[in-house]
C-alpha cells in the first residue's frame, strides 16, 4: 500500500504559479513512477505529467510541456509539481498517482494508488 496526500493548491490569477506537493508513505516510495492528473468540472481525470523513479525521465502532456515541471526527492518522499504561467483551463483537481513501473505511462487505468486531490483555480 502506498498512501499519498497533495497539497499546495488554491487560488492564483493567470499568469501566476504554484507549486503542488505529493507527500507518500507506505511502500518504498523510490520503487515507484508517480504522475500527476487533473479533472476539471464535467470533464474526465487527464493525465498531466509522470516521472520516473529515480526522477531522471519525465513526460508531461502537450497542454502543460514548456509551463509545468515534475520533480522528486525520494529523500523525503516527495514528488512536486510546479506550475507557471497558469491558465484559466488550468484549472482543475490536481489527483498525484503511483503505479509500480519503470515506465511512464499515461493511462489513469495503469495506477494503483491516489490521493484525495487539491484544488487549483486560476482567475482571469
Amino acid at each position: 500500500q502506498v498512501q499519498l496526500v497533495e497539497s499546495g493548491g488554491g487560488l492564483v490569477q493567470a499568469g501566476g504559479s504554484l507549486r503542488l506537493s505529493c507527500a507518500a508513505s507506505g511502500r518504498p516510495f523510490s520503487s515507484y513512477v508517480i504522475a500527476w492528473f487533473r479533472q476539471a468540472p464535467g470533464k474526465e481525470r487527464e493525465f498531466v505529467a509522470a516521472i520516473s523513479s529515480s526522477g531522471s525521465s519525465t513526460r508531461s502532456a502537450d497542454s502543460v510541456k514548456g509551463r509545468f515541471t515534475i520533480s522528486r526527492d525520494n529523500a523525503v518522499n516527495t514528488v512536486y509539481l510546479q506550475m507557471t504561467s497558469l491558465k484559466p483551463e488550468d484549472t482543475a483537481v490536481y489527483y498525484c498517482a503511483a503505479a509500480p513501473t519503470s515506465v511512464l505511462i499515461t493511462a489513469r487505468g495503469a495506477y494503483n494508488y491516489w490521493g484525495q486531490g487539491t484544488q487549483v483555480t486560476v482567475s482571469s
